[in-house]
């Protein structure tokens, strides 16, 4: 069983900066691309960053230059800092991993979100 624990989600400011994190645990052998999603209400969910077991990254337009996205594979961990924060990038953020556990094909794994709000 593989789990996506996500942390790092809350109010902030308009212009302040808030950390998103999320671990993988469980049964895993591999884990190929991870990323960052998030879902507005009203709307629907949209990529907001991924990057590869290599390290390259892709972000949504309107996000770049404010957010980055990392990781630490020995601790099978992605980061998402934020900067330079809207109101608009207020949503309900989830992570995202393609992973293969032991004696296992390829799976897309979700956590179960966190709420980031943005007051102007």
């Amino acid at each position: 069983q593989v789990q996506l624990v996500e942390s790092g989600g809350g109010l902030v400011q308009a212009g302040g900066s808030l950390r998103l994190s999320c671990a993988a645990s469980g049964n895993i052998f591999k884990i190929n691309d991870m990323g960052w999603y998030r879902q507005a209400p009203g709307k629907q969910r949209e990529l907001v960053a991924t990057i590869t077991s290599a390290g390259s990254t892709n972000y949504e337009d309107s996000v770049k230059g404010r957010f980055t996205i990392s990781r630490d594979n020995a601790k099978n961990t992605v980061y998402l800092q934020m900067n330079s924060l809207k109101a608009e990038d207020t949503a309900v953020y989830y992570c995202n991993a393609e992973i293969r556990p032991h004696d296992s094909r390829w799976w897309n794994f979700w956590g179960q979100g966190t709420q980031v709000t943005v007051s102007s």
